[in-house]
C-alpha cells in the first residue's frame, strides 16, 4: 500500500529522510536542482549515501502526488506555505502528510507588521496549521524528536516521534521509518511535538554562545532546563500538553540540539560568540538554514504579545537582533529573579 513516500526537499533533513525511509519503501523525491536529479537518478550517490536505485529525483509535485499516498516535507519553514501552494492542486483527503519541518510561519502578514508587532496568535501557523489551510489533505502529522542530519547519514543509531490526531498516521509513521537502527515512538499531541521542534532550535542558539564562550558544562546544563520550562510556559500557553516536552520530541530533541556540533542552531550561536559577524554573515558560512533565528523572533514577538515571562529568549533576540552585548546579557541571566525550579509540572 506504501511502497513509495514523497518525499519534498533535497537539502540534508530531506535527504536523511529518505535514507531512512529507504529501509522499507521506494522514495519520490521533488527537487528543483538539477545538479541534484543527476546525482540521484543517474550516479545513484548522493551526499555520501549509495541510493541503490530505490530514489527518484523529479521535479513535478503532480507526479509525487499522484504516485504517492504518503507525502513527507522537508523544507525550511519560510518556504513551507509556498510548497503547499504549489502542491494543493494535487492532493486531497485521500493523502497522509507527515511534515519534517521544526519552525513557525508567519508569510500571512507583511514584514510591516511583524516590525510594527501588530500582529496575533491567529497570524503564526504550525506546519501542520499551513496544511490544513492551504490543502484539503486532514490526515497530517509530523516528524520530530533528536534527529541529527549528519549522525544518521553516517548511520549511527536514533529515535523519532510521529505526532498525529490519527492513530493511522502515526501507525503508518512508524512502518515506513522504523528499523533496527532507528526507533519510532507515536504521539496524539500534534501541536505539542510542533512546537517542541520549533522552540528548542532557540534554546540550541543559547547553548553555543555558551560553548563559544568556553563556559563549561555546568552553565550550559542550568541554560538547558531553565530553557526547557521556557518551552514548556509557552507550549501551555498555546494550548499543547505539557507532557509533550517531557518526551523524545522536546527534551530529547533539546538536548540534542543543543549539545551537538552537528546542530545547526548550535553552531550558530557559537560562531556568533566566538567570530562575530552579522546573522546572515554566520548562516552563509554554515550553508544552510538556521531554523532557531526565525523562529526566536517570531516567538519573542508573540511572547511579548501574551505577556509571557520568556527572559532566555528575550536576551537571545536582543544579542541578535538588537546587537547587545552577550556578556551583559550573561551577566543579566545570571542575577534574574527566577522562579522556582521545578513548576511546570
Amino acid at each position: 500500500m506504501h511502497k513509495t513516500v514523497g518525499v519534498i526537499g533535497s537539502g540534508s533533513f530531506g535527504v536523511t529522510i529518505a535514507k531512512l525511509l529507504i529501509e522499507n519503501v521506494n522514495v519520490l523525491m521533488f527537487t528543483r536542482r538539477d545538479s541534484v536529479m543527476e546525482a540521484i537518478n543517474e550516479r545513484q550517490h548522493y551526499m555520501g549515501i549509495d541510493t541503490h536505485g530505490k530514489i527518484t529525483a523529479v521535479n513535478d509535485l503532480a507526479y509525487i502526488s499522484e504516485n504517492c499516498e504518503v507525502i513527507m516535507p522537508a523544507i525550511p519553514s519560510s518556504s513551507f506555505r509556498s510548497v503547499m501552494k504549489a502542491i494543493a492542486p494535487h492532493v486531497g483527503p485521500e493523502h497522509i502528510m507527515i511534515h519534517c519541518t521544526k519552525g513557525l510561519d508567519v508569510t500571512t502578514i507583511s514584514e510591516k507588521r511583524m516590525a510594527n508587532e501588530s500582529f496575533t496568535r491567529k497570524d503564526v501557523y504550525s506546519m501542520s496549521e499551513v496544511i490544513m489551510d492551504e490543502t484539503t489533505v486532514i490526515r497530517i502529522g509530523c516528524m520530530s524528536g533528536p534527529n541529527l542530519a549528519r549522525e544518521i547519514l553516517a548511520g549511527q543509531p536514533a529515535a523519532t516521534v510521529i505526532a498525529s490526531e490519527f492513530k493511522e498516521v502515526i501507525r503508518i509513521g512508524q512502518k515506513i521509518l522504523s528499523s533496527n537502527k532507528f526507533s519510532v515512538f507515536g504521539s496524539y499531541d500534534l501541536k505539542g511535538a510542533e512546537l517542541a521542534g520549533a522552540f528548542k532550535n532557540i534554546i540550541a542558539i543559547g547553548s553555543g554562545i555558551l560553548g563559544g564562550l568556553e563556559m563549561g558544562k555546568n552553565m550550559q546544563a542550568a541554560l538547558i532546563t531553565r530553557g526547557l520550562r521556557e518551552m514548556i510556559q509557552f507550549g501551555k500557553s498555546m494550548g499543547a500538553d505539557s507532557k509533550s516536552f517531557l518526551g523524545t520530541a522536546g527534551i530529547g530533541d533539546l538536548i540534542a540540539t543543543a549539545t551537538s556540533e552537528s546542530s545547526r542552531n548550535y553552531t550558530f550561536g557559537k560562531k556568533l560568540a566566538s567570530e562575530g559577524g552579522t546573522s546572515d554573515q554566520i548562516i552563509k558560512s554554515i550553508g544552510e538554514v538556521v531554523e532557531g533565528v526565525n523562529t526566536l523572533r517570531i516567538i519573542h514577538l508573540l511572547a511579548k504579545k501574551e505577556d509571557l515571562s520568556l527572559p532566555i529568549t528575550n536576551m537571545l533576540y536582543r544579542v541578535i537582533y538588537e546587537d547587545y552585548p552577550i556578556e551583559k546579557a550573561l551577566r543579566l541571566l545570571m542575577n534574574y529573579n527566577y522562579a522556582p525550579d521545578v513548576d511546570f509540572i
